[in-house]
């Protein structure tokens, strides 16, 4: 594993969990120092109620609640421009957040969030390596041999592995040894992030919110705008802002910086105390492929663009999901080499839309700006005019506010776009076409969430009854196995789960579901959401992606059974 970020640090994890020996090296002698990453959507924290790490994150991170307002203002202590409720708190929106899944989405900063997973990793017994820098590596058809230089002491070694994973993030050298190939746009601008202490609750807690854009004349140098983001709140933040091209360079004197950090706050009786200021690229690429031979790549290693949605993270440790499970079957000799494949031919797709729907965030930003009268070459005298005449009583100004309040609403695709958090439906890969017609999804599949179990879905979550106590559909899953989920007159599965697990070498976990079972269908929801008949079957993969499904049990389906595994895991009936 090359890097602890979110995809290294999960990967980690998620193979010691699969009892996996698994060595991380990062060249840097810390985990995250700054809180780059911070939304935590529902899928990420499903994963992590997965690995029994859903509630620590809570612990550690801010809660929906204080996400709720989307904010553009003149500054801090300035005229609001406009508002719109985010992540999933504006009372119509709410209820679609709580049906999709029994997680919650939260802010959690990436400085946090890495610990919390490399920690976890290395109590299950991988190997974290601080300092240590990969300078190159080999691969044939046996084994991947990565050259290591320990920075501290200067001296190089050799680690000779199965496979690797580099998850080195956006100059990643594991992406560029493989000559993987980028499509997409490369430093369409250069950004800057801000991070400072300062108390802002007297101008922030009554309308808690992540994310607070401002626009301020005399900031020509960034743009003119700068949005605030909540690390901690109110007293931890990170402002970011862009130039007008890619080979600017502003001053970054830490005076001058805190100077407009002050003017965009608006008050000048608080107090900054500045922490950081880095500097990135606004990139619009994603990979072509992720893998070549026994290398494998995640993360911002294969795509990487502005971070809009809260997408970044959040897609880097899905990509892990998807992978540790295949080659921990693999390396287990329970799947086939082939089953490896899929993991592009899956997560390529995602990463495509991902990075195109960030890249569509970020250019929605600029139209607000562009709406607003700002462009560049404006003197600061002009822009200050620009943005009284906004507040005026005047036809103009009243038409200039109604249309910025139509472009502000079409920011739900940014902090509400639960579709793009979880309809990742996998089209092809490690699943099987179970031949079930679907009716289509009418709404906007970016805004809202499709609940579907066909094939290479995410499993829908719905609440079931178990002891005197709900369960969620996604507790019977994961745990790094398969699970099936039958109804009344399923019997026949059980039998036809425990012939594969013989037959494979793997453990499939059987959930039964009906009147006067242990578990029941209180409210018909999986009744509904599962598509199938009682005596039908659901299958879920490790990752919870439905792998195939049968609408019914009948003479021949034990030997179905047995056949989808075997192309799932790439292991031919009759090579068993």
């Amino acid at each position: 594993m090359v890097g602890s970020g979110p995809a290294g640090g999960s990967a980690a994890l998620f193979l010691a969990r699969h009892g996996i020996d698994t060595v991380l090296v990062t060249k840097h002698p810390w985990l995250a120092n700054s809180p780059r990453a911070h939304i935590t959507n529902q899928r990420t924290m499903e994963v992590m109620r997965d690995v029994g790490l859903e509630q620590t994150c809570y612990q550690k991170a801010s809660p929906q609640s204080a996400m709720s307002n989307r904010i553009w203002a003149t500054s801090l202590a300035g005229p609001e421009i406009g508002r719109i409720r985010a992540w999933g708190t504006h009372p119509s929106r709410q209820a679609d957040y709580d049906l999709a899944s029994p997680a919650k989405i939260c802010d959690l900063p990436q400085n946090l969030f890495e610990p919390i997973l490399v920690n976890e990793a290395a109590r299950l017994g991988a190997s974290i390596r601080l300092g240590q820098e990969l300078v190159d590596f080999t691969q044939d058809g046996q084994v991947v041999i990565a050259r290591v230089r320990d920075r501290r002491l200067d001296t190089e070694y050799t680690v000779q592995a199965d496979y690797m994973i580099g998850a080195d993030g956006a100059r990643s050298l594991v992406a560029e040894r493989l000559g993987l190939e980028l499509l997409g746009r490369p430093g369409l601008r250069t950004a800057f992030s801000v991070t400072f202490h300062a108390d802002l609750a007297h101008l922030v807690a009554h309308r808690p919110g992540s994310l607070f854009t401002c626009y301020q004349p005399g900031l020509e140098e960034w743009g003119g705008v700068g949005t605030f983001r909540m690390v901690r709140p109110w007293n931890e933040w990170l402002l970011t802002f862009s130039t007008l091209n890619a080979d600017a360079q502003p001053d970054l004197d830490p005076e001058r910086v805190c100077a407009r950090v002050s003017r965009l706050i608006g008050d000048p009786a608080v107090s900054v105390r500045l922490k950081s200021v880095t500097r990135w690229m606004v990139n619009h690429l994603v990979a072509k492929d992720y893998s070549r031979g026994r290398v494998f790549c995640a993360g911002d290693a294969v795509h990487r663009h502005p971070p809009k949605n809260g997408l970044g993270s959040n897609t880097s440790i899905q990509d892990s999901y998807n992978l540790c499970w295949k080659l921990a079957m693999v390396l287990k000799g329970q799947a086939g080499a082939g089953l490896l494949d899929t993991y592009t031919v899956e997560r390529q797709p995602v990463g495509k839309r991902v990075v195109d729907r960030a890249i569509a965030s970020f250019g929605e930003d600029l139209v607000v700006t562009e709406t607003i009268g700002f462009t560049p070459g404006q003197s600061p005298q002009v822009r200050q005019a620009v943005l009284d005449a906004l507040f005026l009583d005047t036809e103009q100004a009243a038409e200039k506010r109604a249309i910025l309040r139509t472009i502000f609403e079409q920011k739900n695709s940014t902090v509400n776009a639960l579709g793009m958090e979880l309809n990742q439906q996998y089209q092809a890969g490690a699943l099987v076409d179970d031949g079930i017609a679907e009716s289509p999804f009418e709404r906007d599949f970016d805004l809202y969430y499709h609940p579907t179990a066909r094939p290479g879905a995410r499993v829908p979550h719905c609440w079931v009854e178990g002891d005197r106590a709900l369960v969620s559909i996604h507790d019977l899953c994961g745990g790094g196995r398969f699970a099936l989920i039958t109804g009344l007159g399923g019997d026949g599965w059980i039998e036809a789960a425990a012939q594969v697990n013989e037959r494979f070498g793997i453990d499939i976990r059987v959930s039964q579901i009906g009147p006067r079972l242990p578990l029941r269908d209180v409210y018909g929801d999986w009744a509904q959401l599962s598509g199938v008949r009682e005596s039908g079957c659901v299958l879920v993969r490790p990752d919870l992606h439905v792998g195939w499904r049968a609408s019914c049990w009948q003479s021949q389906s034990a030997q179905q059974l047995a056949a989808v595994f075997g192309q799932i895991l790439s292991r031919p009936l009759q090579d068993l």
